[in-house]
Parts: C-alpha cells; structure tokens; sequence
C-alpha cells in the first residue's frame, strides 16, 4: 500500500501547483494586458511562461527553426517550452499530460466528482473508434497545413505579422471575454467530464494527440506481470484514459497519459511497473521527476542562451495593439 499514496497525491499535488502558478501566471498577463490595451499608466512585464498555450504558434517556429536555424524571437518562451514538452514525451511518454496539464487537473477533477456519484464511465469498442479520430484530424489538419502548405516565405510572413505578435493577448481575450458559442462549448464539455471520463483529453485535444505519437517511439512503458496478476482490474478502473491495463502485458497505446495511477494502485508487488528497451525499471516517481525537470531544464536554459524573453519592445506592442485597437486579423 506504499506506493498507493505517493503516485495519487504526489501527482494531484504536481498538477496542483502547475496550476497555481500558472493562474499566477495568467494574473500576471492580464496586468500586462491592461498596459498594453492603455487602460493602466503601470507597467507590468508579463511571465513569457503563458506562451505555453500557443503550441499551433509554437509548431510553426519550430518550423522555422529548422528551415533557417533562427530561433523564434517574438514569442521564444513558447518555442521553449514546446521542444520540452515533445521530448518530454518522446523519453517520458505523455507525462506531461498526466502530471502538468492544468486542463487534465480540471478534467481529472469532474471526474472524480462523477465517480463519486457513480455516473463517470469509460465509452469503449466500436463507438469510441470514431471519437478518438476527431483529435488525430484536428492534429492531422494543423500538420498539414503548417508543415506542408505553409514554405519558409509564408513561415516567416506570419511570425512577423502583427497578428503574431499580439496572439498571446488574443489567447486571454478567449478566457476573458469568451463568446456565447465558447461559453456553451465549455458548459457542455465540463458538464460531459462528469459522465464521460476526460472527453477533452481523450476525444478532442489535438496537442494531446501529438504527445501521443511521440509517446509511441518512448523507450518507456507499463508493463504487466501476467504470472503475478490476480485480475482485480483496478488498474483499469483508475485508469484516465480508460485503457484495460489488466488485459495488456505492455501498455504502448498512444492514449496512455503517463499518470502511473495503474501502477500506484496495483495491490501487488512487482505486478505492474514501468520498463525500459534497455531492461531498466525506474520508479514512477523517478519518471515523473524527471519530466519536471526536463520542463524547468528548458526554462533555465533559455533564460541563461536568451531565448525566453521576447526580443519585441513592450512599447512597439503597445503601440501596435493601440493602433489597430487589438482587432489583427489571421494573415
């Protein structure tokens, strides 16, 4: 029973301070908000930490980066934070998913609320089929375009387009003046979390679904002791993404989040643990160290190379926001 406590609570406490500093974070933006957008004199540098939700952004630097070796200079800490989360997630699998999204901590949350009034289950076989695509489609149609429509030109067209620039303003003008259609959408997936285990995570988010590719090449993974296993089936029933863990020797599924409840809760020893392609067996919560040091890695070594605080004068975007009064256009 060791080992029960410290993976559950160990990770609800990873993702609960995750999203305390990220609402940090996020109160931080909004003072910076209302200098740029002129309704405050005071000056207040936002965290570049909030770049962290412009992964379509940071795809397309990435990009960049690769066609010309030029890192992103307008918003670098996305960049950053991208290229650790995808190695995060090819050495780790997705445990950013399972131990630092906020979104999954949310999700997580009505889940358990729906548990604990019996109404939370798992959709699976043939009607699920269709709802996992929806994610890899989204994902699929941003690769396409970003990775195959859009040539150098267009790539470095668009980074220093002035709706490029303000996006990150765009991001919190959608949490802080949603319109009535993201409002509903909101309402009804939160209301759905309590019925359907993480639809957001399991159904619909495409960044998810790139974490979950890269998670398909990890030398990581869950695996089963047959011979040990007496098929209580609580890993499966703990299980986030509803994957039958009791039924697998090795869990490589592109939709296992990392959170290694399955393991914490196995009842007995050595059943289920986490293997190597080399035969190593690290601890779950070594693993999940490790991820979050790979996080605070790349923001250490951005600040310390330059590449963490944007190159853009706080006064040029100022100035821009002001002149179009915020409404940039996609190009």
């Amino acid at each position: 029973m060791s080992l029960i406590i410290p993976v559950r609570y160990a990770r609800r406490a990873v993702q609960l301070a995750f999203s305390l500093y990220l609402l940090y974070a996020g109160y931080r933006f909004y003072r910076y908000y209302l200098w740029v957008s002129g309704q405050s004199n005071v000056y207040a540098p936002k965290f570049p930490s909030v770049e962290a939700f412009l992964p379509i952004g940071a795809l397309t630097a990435l990009k960049h980066l690769v066609l010309t070796g030029q890192f992103d200079a307008i918003h670098p800490a996305g960049l950053a934070i991208f290229i650790a989360v995808l190695l995060a997630a090819f050495l780790f699998r997705k445990g950013v998913c399972g131990w630092v999204c906020p979104v999954g901590l949310i999700s997580n949350l009505f889940e358990g609320l729906g548990r604990r009034f019996g109404l939370s289950f798992c959709l699976k076989g043939w009607p699920s089929i269709p709802l996992y695509s929806l994610k890899y489609i989204l994902l699929s149609f941003f690769l396409y375009i970003i990775l195959f429509r859009m040539d150098g030109q267009s790539i470095a067209a668009f980074m220093s387009s002035p709706y490029n620039m303000l996006v990150d303003i765009k991001m919190l003008l959608f949490f802080i003046k949603p319109s009535l259609t993201t409002v509903v959408f909101l309402v009804v997936i939160t209301s759905l979390s309590i019925i359907l285990r993480n639809p957001w995570c399991r159904y619909l988010c495409p960044y998810g679904a790139l974490l979950g590719v890269m998670a398909l090449f990890s030398p990581i993974h869950v695996k089963r002791d047959e011979t040990l296993c007496i098929n209580c089936k609580r890993c499966t029933k703990i299980c986030p993404a509803c994957i039958e863990v009791h039924k697998k020797t090795a869990v490589r599924t592109p939709e296992c989040q990392g959170c290694m409840e399955c393991i914490g809760v196995c009842p007995v020893k050595n059943c289920l643990g986490l293997n190597t392609l080399l035969g190593i067996k690290p601890s779950p919560l070594g693993v999940a160290a490790l991820t979050i040091t790979l996080i605070f890695g790349a923001w250490i070594l951005a600040s310390v190379t330059g590449h963490w605080e944007s190159a853009i004068r706080p006064e040029m975007l100022r100035n821009l926001f002001l002149l179009t009064g915020g409404h940039v256009m996609h190009p």
